[in-house]
């Protein structure tokens, strides 16, 4: 399912051009537009989805847990992060579930470390 003004359903379904290194029936793999690290691919469902719904799905979280790991390994060997944004305060700017795989270069801390005194 495909919801209308859904910039990843428009990405899924080819209406939108993205560079996919990767896709099958329930998946696709694009690069993200945001450039903070070398390596920025989005692992996304075909059918519109939230992350809640994505991260209560059993098998399709599985199914996307393992592609993204496969997708770290082939591109970030020394190493990488999968995210998932949940709500403003956590950076989510899209509906549609989806999984960061970011790296290509140590990527530092999670957040700015507290200050020590």
């Amino acid at each position: 399912m495909n919801i209308e003004g859904c910039t990843f359903c428009d990405i899924t379904a080819g209406r939108i051009h993205s560079q996919m290194p990767y896709e099958d029936d329930e998946f696709v793999v694009f690069r993200n537009k945001l450039k903070w690290a070398p390596v920025m691919l989005l692992v996304v469902p075909r059918s519109h989805m939230t992350q809640t719904e994505l991260w209560g799905s059993g098998q399709t979280m599985a199914h996307i847990a393992r592609l993204a790991r496969q997708i770290g390994d082939n591109y970030s060997p020394n190493g990488y992060r999968i995210l998932s944004n949940f709500g403003p305060d956590g950076l989510q700017t899209q509906e549609h579930a989806h999984l960061h795989v970011i790296g290509g270069a140590h990527l530092g801390h999670y957040i700015r470390p507290p200050d020590r005194k």
